[in-house]
């Protein structure tokens, strides 16, 4: 069949779109695994599907390039925001969506009916290492040594509704190939993990790269960026109640962190929509 998508993308981490409240493709795993290849379709980190939601104003459904499902993307729900305000016709500036690890708010900035700017309510972080999941004997991990493909690394973990490892240092100096993939598939972590190579720039100042679990290196990642700077408070290089800027290869997102939830606050852009045949 051939279906409608559009191309989006938060500061580079760019997804294919499609419009499901009024149909669902059979199976999406391939579909995000032929389309977003770079060379011979259309290309992107991955597929999300825009359905309908009992719940909130729309659901989001993230497949990975290698077709794995991901329960959230901070990148994604931005551009899902301004979707359903501009394309959809969703006129509220607050607007609520369902994914697999809960519903977000959404709060809008927009100027002569465009979407400027989307801050979401990611959420309290979950230190708990159960939970992430991480194989750590202790409850909590943070600044914890972790071996990895024969390197000691200082690592601190959390959920930001999917697993997250943060270690700090030179992420121009880090091997991104050889240790992205390795700390995705290491044996503490069993369903896999996100790993946020993360530099302190001054107070509230971040600069990191990201490899993600089944997409590999992102140009951003919403998510990731909530866990760098979560990490940052932990570690006394950001300052809690307080705008924290995380560069990524793509752009800067704006991190708050508060006792109860963590903010995200970015743009949400439109590339380019078309026609493929599923």
């Amino acid at each position: 069949m051939k279906a409608h998508f559009w191309k989006m993308h938060g500061i580079g981490n760019d997804y294919i779109y499609f419009d499901c409240f009024d149909w669902f493709p059979s199976d999406p795993s391939q579909i995000a695994k032929k389309l977003s290849d770079r060379h011979f379709s259309v290309g992107g980190d991955g597929v999300v599907l825009i359905c309908r939601s009992e719940a909130a104003d729309a659901r989001m459904r993230m497949f990975n390039a290698d077709g794995s499902e991901g329960k959230m993307c901070g990148n994604a729900i931005r551009c899902i925001g301004r979707f359903l305000y501009e394309i959809k016709g969703i006129r509220k500036e607050t607007l609520t969506v369902e994914t697999e690890s809960g519903i977000k708010t959404l709060a809008l900035h927009t100027e002569g009916g465009r979407v400027l700017s989307v801050r979401v309510d990611m959420g309290a972080p979950d230190l708990c290492a159960a939970h992430i999941p991480a194989l750590f004997q202790s409850e909590r991990v943070i600044r914890a040594p972790l071996e990895v493909d024969g390197v000691l690394f200082r690592v601190t973990c959390l959920s930001m509704g999917n697993p997250h490892c943060v270690t700090f240092l030179d992420p121009d100096a880090i091997d991104l190939a050889r240790f992205g993939p390795a700390f995705e598939h290491h044996p503490v972590f069993p369903d896999g993990v996100n790993v946020e190579f993360v530099q302190p720039n001054g107070i509230n100042r971040l600069t990191m790269r990201v490899w993600e679990r089944g997409s590999g290196e992102t140009w951003a990642c919403g998510t990731g960026a909530c866990a760098a700077a979560v990490a940052g408070c932990l570690e006394g290089c950001c300052r809690m109640d307080e705008d924290i800027t995380v560069r990524l290869r793509g752009g800067e997102l704006v991190i708050r962190v508060t006792k109860d939830t963590v903010y995200m606050t970015g743009p949400a852009e439109f590339a380019f929509e078309g026609d493929v045949i599923l």
